[in-house]
């Protein structure tokens, strides 16, 4: 089996490459779209971070002080997660394991998307928590994470079925 193969990937998806250059245009693929987590995750980061340090941290109440810093272990994990794939990487540099490390980097990837989606919900409400209080905190926590739900979750699966149904009518 060349290079970077997959056994279990055996889809011709109408593309003139080998299987070392699939995994290397998925490796591709797959640091893109690490980038741009990583920015988002980044940005929030910074904005959590420098909450601790405004003068109006001192009256958050016990429990807004809890989720502040749940919500800087989540930003925390978001990051490591998402730079799991680049570790590993650097690791099985030039070992011939492409398509093992494209495998790891895609289910690191569907994990940071979670942890970044909970992440988002739980900055946005926590904000909506001081700012204007608790229920609007929960109207913020079922309407961002529904939404997320249908655009992250929902809409790709009903267009992977779509294509699916398309390529074998």
């Amino acid at each position: 089996m060349p290079e970077g193969a997959n056994p279990h990937d055996d889809r011709d998806d109408g593309r003139d490459e080998s299987a070392t250059e699939r995994a290397d245009r998925n490796w591709n693929e797959v640091l893109q779209e690490l980038r741009v987590l990583q920015t988002g995750t980044q940005i929030l980061t910074g904005f959590l971070l420098a909450l601790a340090f405004q003068p109006g941290f001192a009256d958050l109440s016990e429990g807004q002080r809890t989720i502040y810093l749940t919500l800087v272990v989540m930003s925390a994990l978001s990051a490591i997660i998402a730079l799991a794939p680049v570790a590993l990487h650097r690791v099985l540099f030039q070992q011939r394991a492409k398509a093992e490390v494209v495998a790891y980097g895609h289910a690191a990837l569907i994990t940071a998307l979670f942890t970044v989606s909970v992440l988002v919900v739980g900055v946005v409400a926590f904000v909506f928590d001081v700012v204007v209080g608790g229920t609007s905190a929960w109207w913020t926590v079922g309407v961002l994470g529904g939404l997320i739900l249908v655009l992250w979750v929902v809409a790709p699966l009903v267009l992977r079925a779509k294509v699916r149904d398309e390529a074998h009518p």
